[in-house]
């Protein structure tokens, strides 16, 4: 007997998962509101010179603010201030004479920069005057918190396979209260940077554990709407991100507001389950038969204790020794597990160096920073909603590939376009954009069915991991604008497109029973791999099948 006949008996999509997955609410919706929280935090107002330091005379104090301004910073072409500049002494003749002012002398800000609070109270580009020479820190910034979510990655993914998902979800939210908290109150940039990637490192705790957790307590036909719902929370976090960080423009009180959310979380943790899955595989059967009877309570199935007992789940896993310790390691030591795990790498890398790299370029829409943003993020919707449908009808390999490739395609098609087609550009830069978040929906769930339940955790960190490196690659690759202005879309397009075929080397997952050993996946041809258990029961093989191989 195989767990997810376990899991049936119980009820394996009842009110249980559904509290299960309700209370994984509050700490996905904080993930995009920490993940796009740069944009906002690291917004860089309007700003000039501090000119305090030319009022030696005090004649400022007869003129009016422009005037001031007009006498002591220079114009650029387009008739604004410069940002960066001052003159060395007032030019009280432009006040009368509006001369040619490229010849006259010029030195950097002396007395830092005066910025234009009406957007934005404060950010951290006021706060550390982030600008001219050290404009390039903000973006900095963004790269030293994806490091961190990415090193967070494999550092979790350890830890949640041999302590259990329940606890070390724990130490992934009160970390990452602790270091939100530390970078709201820091006082030099530094010290922002070091905490901001220590922010980054807890919250990719929650980011794979959380996963995982709710798909391992579902069954195989609702796997597909958990995992596709759970990317739907993200949207909305996104979403909820421009109206908060429209009505709170102070940088650090942002920072604690979309931090928040994680402290409900912790007090609703000890209603969350732990794994049965994990528990078996670990030898824990006791404690996984009293999780397995609540739901089972939960979910009204009173004949379940008569069905099943404790000893039924010392039979579900064969073959693996319970004392193991799984490591990175195992990930490559046997042929299959190891294409798995260099196709998912692969398939992870492109999938989110595409995202960012469409994120960074796509055009706008005209309109201010906050309903653009929430603009790029409701557009993900219609993306998600389409992809549910074609998962189920189509599997995961077909769509993974299907939808990474058309990614690429659509940046060709842009890189082609004329400019002046810019209705059509934008509708082809929007479909793109949904494709790409339709790509990044399905590679999350594909991953958890893929790798066995003793190295599931481990597999989706190792994927992260290469995925959020994909992340911070793709700045460096826009930085080939400078040879030519369409070779970073080229890249990200080719890259797509052929790396997304890499895909149709993976096994198919739909509707399949997710494995619980190493011996699982070794064993096991791609055909049964992928066998509907639905199907499995009109084999020949029938019961002797059923209990011995995953499908």
């Amino acid at each position: 007997m195989k767990f997810e006949n376990i899991l049936d008996e119980a009820d394996g999509f009842g009110r249980y998962q559904i509290l299960l997955f309700t209370l994984m609410v509050l700490p996905r919706i904080t993930l995009p509101g920490h993940f796009l929280l740069n944009n906002f935090i690291a917004a860089t107002p309007s700003h000039h010179c501090n000119i305090s330091s030319l009022d030696s005379r005090g004649v400022f104090e007869t003129l009016t603010q422009d005037e001031r301004l007009t006498i002591s910073i220079p114009k650029q072409d387009d008739g604004t201030f410069t940002s960066c500049h001052m003159f060395v002494q007032p030019q009280f003749n432009l006040l009368t004479n509006a001369s040619n002012t490229t010849e006259l002398p010029v030195v950097p800000c002396q007395s830092g920069w005066v910025y234009d609070s009406s957007t934005f109270k404060s950010t951290l580009v006021s706060q550390f005057d982030l600008v001219c020479n050290t404009k390039g820190l903000t973006k900095a910034l963004a790269t030293v918190f994806f490091i961190g979510v990415m090193f967070g990655a494999v550092f979790f993914g350890v830890l949640s396979d041999k302590y259990g998902r329940k606890t070390i979800l724990l130490v992934s939210y009160i970390s990452a209260i602790i270091f939100s908290i530390a970078s709201a109150v820091s006082t030099s940039f530094i010290m922002f940077a070091a905490f901001r990637f220590l922010t980054g490192f807890s919250l990719s705790g929650i980011s794979t554990v959380a996963i995982v957790l709710t798909i391992e307590w579902v069954d195989i036909e609702h796997r597909t709407v958990i995992g596709v719902c759970s990317s739907v929370v993200w949207t909305v976090g996104n979403c909820l991100l421009a109206g908060v960080a429209y009505l709170i423009t102070d940088w650090r009180i942002l920072i604690l507001t979309v931090s928040s959310p994680l402290v409900i979380a912790v007090a609703t943790w000890w209603m969350i389950p732990e794994s049965a899955r994990w528990l078996i595989v670990n030898g824990k059967t006791g404690e996984a038969y009293k999780y397995l009877q609540k739901c089972a309570s939960v979910n009204r199935r009173s004949e379940f204790t008569s069905t099943i007992r404790r000893q039924t789940l010392c039979e579900v896993v064969t073959g693996d020794k319970e004392s193991h310790n799984y490591t990175y390691l195992d990930l490559i030591k046997t042929p299959r597990l190891r294409r798995i795990t260099i196709y998912t790498g692969i398939v992870w890398y492109s999938v989110a160096s595409t995202y960012y790299g469409i994120s960074l370029n796509i055009s706008g829409f005209g309109l201010d920073l906050y309903l653009t943003h929430f603009i790029y993020g409701i557009i993900e919707l219609p993306a998600k909603f389409i992809v549910y449908f074609s998962l189920k009808k189509y599997g995961r390999r077909v769509n993974q590939v299907g939808t990474l490739v058309l990614t690429g395609v659509c940046i060709i098609i842009n890189i082609i376009i004329p400019k002046e087609y810019w209705t059509f550009r934008t509708i082809i830069a929007v479909l793109g954009k949904g494709l790409s978040e339709a790509s990044f929906t399905t590679v999350f769930l594909y991953t958890t069915e893929l790798y066995p339940t003793v190295l599931r955790q481990n597999g989706l960190g190792y994927a992260s991991f290469i995925g959020r490196l994909g992340a911070s690659i793709s700045p460096l690759v826009m930085l080939l604008e400078d040879v030519w202005l369409q070779l970073p879309q080229v890249v990200f397009g080719v890259m797509a497109v052929l790396l997304g075929l890499v895909a149709f080397l993976l096994p198919e997952t739909n509707n399949a029973r997710l494995p619980e050993t190493i011996q699982d996946i070794e064993q096991t041809g791609t055909r049964s791999f992928c066998m509907d258990t639905r199907d499995q029961s009109k084999s020949p093989l029938n019961k002797d099948m059923t209990e011995d191989t995953v499908q």
